[in-house]
């Protein structure tokens, strides 16, 4: 039997004789961490800021406003910081197919924390854009429409929006950029 506490190992077992029991005690030193150094010194920690669904909400509300006033309907997502989705609205008559796409915009600019387009030479690339996709299971994407949410610097998230054309996806998420610029 073996016990690991935080300062030794105690080790026992039996000897040939049924009533004799052998313990062993020896220091124990974690494979990760030089005996003499604690795991909590030198740890550096900062707050995290994070998008609430009220903010989501402010957001997609924004976003939908603006796709209303130029008259395209649109898929709008909006992700925390990690991708994950927080909030999703699909408006009457727009393409199902851009669903997903809408989705997949937000997911990519959250986790590469940059606007979703063509690379930064602006050199559209079918290769970097195929690659990119298939390096991820489709999980990013170069297609422009989604955008990085900023709060004191630090990406709290991101909107993603799918079902006019680029410009159209980009200027309606643009605007949920906006509404939490003007709510931060």
């Amino acid at each position: 039997m073996w016990v690991i506490t935080p300062h030794c190992v105690i080790s026992t077992w039996v000897d040939r004789h049924p009533d004799a029991v052998v313990s062993t005690v020896r220091p124990y030193t974690p494979l990760a961490f030089p005996a003499a150094v604690s795991n909590n010194e030198g740890m550096l920690t900062r707050d995290n800021i994070r998008l609430t669904l009220e903010g989501a909400r402010a957001i997609l509300a924004a976003a939908e406003s603006r796709a209303r006033a130029i008259k395209v309907p649109q898929n709008i997502a909006v992700v925390d910081e990690g991708g994950h989705l927080l909030l999703f609205a699909r408006m009457d008559g727009v393409k199902l197919s851009s669903i997903e796409v809408a989705i997949t915009k937000a997911v990519s600019a959250a986790l590469r924390r940059t606007p979703t387009g063509p690379s930064p030479a602006n050199e559209p690339s079918v290769m970097l854009s195929l690659g990119l996709s298939l390096a991820t299971d489709g999980k990013l994407t170069c297609i422009r429409g989604g955008l990085p949410l900023f709060v004191s610097g630090q990406c709290v998230g991101a909107i993603g929006v799918s079902g006019g054309t680029e410009d159209e996806d980009v200027q309606v998420a643009q605007a949920g950029v906006e509404a939490l610029v003007k709510l931060a």
